[in-house]
């Protein structure tokens, strides 16, 4: 690649606990270590309703760039940007970095919807490649936001290893690392555990409340209206999930919706039994011989897959021997990272 700054732009702290920003932050880090020059530029919150202010800061912060510069932007400003990306595009290299679209997100209603797809729509008509992290985000591009196919490159987050859980917890240990917002279905699992009372389980909660904190308390009190606030513990933001996993005994998160969905994948590399549901790109993560997919939004279906798999031990040793197995075929940071590499080296020789 050409001796040039990549610019990799982003809403609000890259430290934010979330899967976006891991897989910014790792693919970042990698970029570094194979020789490129990025320089991380912090935007203003955009999402899901952009003030003027912050846009306008925005419109700043990208008309201060060089000419021709390549800019890698997250999906979580670039899909409400389009004025600017329009404005931008003729000067500037746009890539957009786009981990699953956001008229997809759980809670908006039909005009919300409509707004943001027409807003990522626009943007990313402007892109000059669209970086993707999974091949199901990249058919829904293709397919309902006419991205060509030719600009879009999948780029499948990377897994760290980790050690593999033993998975021989009594009682079984159940373990949800997500953020609580509405699309993670939080609520769906809560009610589903209120139908397992007989059983013996703990559940975990990992994932910050900062999003939605509303959604959060709502949560709380679902659980403490249900009883169920001994055997379920909100544990916040942790400074790393990777350690939640090896004490775990099954990996359970029912979302509405997945881009990917990092968390399956490293619920894999620790060996995890997994329980989640049929939706968005999971099917693609998570194979029939690792775990057990549902119907998304239905608490009883999910309620039965738990209750199977904390009833029936031989059940959970071969999802366990499954997801171990598929482990080793997960992609690590260095292979992500060159495969956005590849990207930017043909947009910057474009």
């Amino acid at each position: 690649m050409p001796d040039a700054t990549i610019y990799f732009a982003y809403p609000g702290d890259l430290d934010t606990a979330t899967g976006g920003y891991r897989y910014d932050r790792q693919v970042i880090a990698e970029l570094r270590a194979s020789g490129l020059t990025i320089e991380t530029l912090s935007l203003p919150p955009l999402v899901p309703h952009p003030s003027q202010v912050n846009l306008g800061r925005v419109a700043q912060t990208l008309a201060a760039l060089p000419d021709d510069a390549v800019v890698v932007i997250d999906g979580l400003a670039f899909g409400v940007m389009e004025a600017i990306a329009e404005r931008e595009a003729p000067r500037l290299r746009l890539v957009a970095l786009c981990h699953h679209p956001l008229a997809l997100e759980s809670g908006l209603d039909a005009a919300e919807q409509r707004a943001l797809f027409e807003s990522e729509r626009r943007a990313l008509a402007c892109a000059r490649a669209t970086i993707v992290t999974s091949e199901h985000t990249r058919q829904i591009l293709v397919e309902q936001f006419a991205v060509p196919a030719g600009r879009i490159t999948v780029a499948l987050p990377g897994t760290e290893a980790v050690a593999f859980a033993e998975c021989n917890g009594d009682p079984v240990r159940l373990l949800t690392v997500a953020t609580l917002t509405r699309r993670k279905g939080h609520d769906v699992l809560i009610e589903a555990l209120s139908m397992l009372v007989d059983l013996p389980w703990q559940a975990r909660f990992v994932g910050g409340a900062e999003f939605d904190s509303t959604w959060a308390a709502e949560l709380q009190n679902r659980t403490a209206n249900l009883g169920l606030s001994e055997r379920i513990c909100f544990a916040g933001a942790v400074d790393s999930t990777l350690v939640e996993y090896p004490q775990a005994d099954v990996f359970v998160l029912p979302s509405r919706f997945e881009g990917y969905g990092m968390v399956f994948a490293e619920a894999l590399a620790a060996g995890l039994p997994i329980v989640a549901a049929r939706a968005g790109a999971v099917p693609d993560v998570v194979p029939g011989t690792a775990g057990i997919l549902v119907p998304p939004d239905d608490s009883e279906a999910l309620a039965a897959a738990l209750r199977a798999i904390i009833t029936d031990k031989g059940l959970r040793t071969k999802l366990q021997s499954g997801a171990r197995q598929a482990a080793a075929q997960l992609p690590g940071w260095a292979d992500s990272a060159a495969v956005v590499a590849n990207v930017l080296t043909e947009v910057a020789r474009a």
